[in-house]
Parts: C-alpha cells; structure tokens; sequence
C-alpha cells in the first residue's frame, strides 16, 4: 500500500514537472546552423513544435526585422511546404557589395502542402540570410502559427533583459562577434593592411639572407663529409701498407 501510494505520488510530480517545462521550450525558435557573425552571412533555422493534440500546425508566418534589415533572404525548400517570400521597400537604402539595394524581405510565409506538423512533431524551416548587421547583438523575428482547427498563436513578445520570459515570446537570433573579413573596411583597417604589407615585405627580405647562409651551410656540410671521407680512405690505405711491411 505505501509502496504504491510512493509511486503514485512520484508519477504525479513527474506529471508536474514534465507540465511546467513544457512553455520553456514549446515554442517558435530560431538558432543558426553554426554561428551568426555580425557582418557575415548564416543559415538560421526557424524550430516550430505542434502544440496542440488534435490538430497540425499548416502555417507559419515570419516577420523579418525592419529596424536592421537583410539584403539577402533565401528559404531552403521544404518537403510538403510551399514558402511565399514577401518584399518591401525600404525607408533607407542599404550598401551591399558597392550596390544600392532599395528593398528587403520582410515576411517568409510557409504554407503546407498536406497534414503539416501533426502532434508530437516538429518542423524546421531553414532559411539562409545576411549580411547580418554590425550594430546589434540579436535581431527579433515575430512569428505567426495557425493551427489546422484555425487557431492562431501569435509569438510577438519582445523578451526583455532582467525579466521573465514571456507567455509567447518571439524567437530571437543571437549574434556572434564579428568573424576575419566580415565586417567593413574603414581608413583603420586599410592603414592595418597597409602594415601587414610592409611587414610580409620585411620578412621576405630578411629571408633571403637567411637562404643564403642555409646554402653555404649545406654546401660546407658536403666539403666535410668529403673531406671526412678521404681521410678515412687514407686511414685505410696506411694501415694496409704497414701490415704489408
């Protein structure tokens, strides 16, 4: 009896804590596949689990930020998806490779083609962007998922630093430091290549006197091993001449 009244009690707390860790991960994310370097490009995928036990998930809509906006989006197509990408013109225009761009994605709306993610399932939708901006270390993507039973869930809430996580937050991408040659040149770093320049120049000169001298080394070591050589042959020879004597 006390026996089982221990496993119930251990079954029900199991059921519990299984119940509040749910909201901690159930939820639309995005994580790169690697890193995301500011001023460089990555591949980000965008995690939607179904939430729901008697219905899929058959849509989902992602709004791209406008405040730090991406020159170059490009979705990876998904089996038994169809993703819609949605332009608009930007306020500023952004430099890119020394071209002016005038417009930028704002939304990627994937819609499925069949049952979609049913319950207990997870998709990923992977979408290629950049150049990712220098001035910030995360960007926001509020997310929209609409249910095969037509609810909507809407992650839209800004998580804010020092509180807690919000019912439904918005996936947020975090930023890596910038990586060697992603990020722009500025009179700074062309006065540092102008220096490792004068020193790859410094240490080509100073290598050639150093090939030299491992010439005339080598060429000495052959001398003496000759010279080695015929003294022992001389040994040789003398000590034959005395034995015959």
């Amino acid at each position: 009896m006390k026996a089982s009244r221990i496993a119930a009690t251990g079954a029900l707390a199991g059921t519990a804590v299984l119940a509040l860790s749910v909201p901690a991960f159930a939820h639309v994310s995005v994580q790169p596949e690697g890193t995301a370097a500011k001023g460089g490009y990555a591949v980000v995928d965008f995690k939607v689990p179904n939430e729901r036990d008697n219905a899929s998930t058959t849509k989902l809509e992602v709004t791209f930020p406008t405040d730090h906006p991406l020159a170059s989006v490009m979705p990876q197509p998904v089996p038994g998806w169809t993703a819609k990408v949605t332009k608009s013109t930007l306020d500023k225009p952004l430099e890119m490779h020394g071209k002016k761009i005038t417009e930028a994605v704002t939304k990627v709306t994937w819609t499925a083609d069949g049952k979609g993610i049913e319950p207990g399932f997870f998709q990923k939708f992977p979408v290629s962007v950049g150049t990712l901006p220098e001035d910030t270390d995360e960007l926001v993507f509020k997310a929209i998922q609409t249910y095969s039973n037509k609810e909507v869930v809407r992650w839209i809430e800004v998580p804010q630093e020092g509180q807690e996580e919000p019912e439904n937050p918005a996936p947020v991408l975090e930023l890596s430091a910038a990586e060697d040659g992603h990020h722009g040149s500025s009179s700074s770093d062309q006065a540092s290549d102008s220096d490792d320049a004068e020193a790859a120049s410094a240490k080509t000169e100073a290598a050639e006197p150093a090939d030299s001298s491992d010439t005339t080394a080598r060429v000495l070591g052959v001398v003496g091993i000759v010279v080695g050589a015929l003294g022992v042959a001389y040994g040789v020879l003398a000590g034959r001449r005395r034995t015959d004597a």
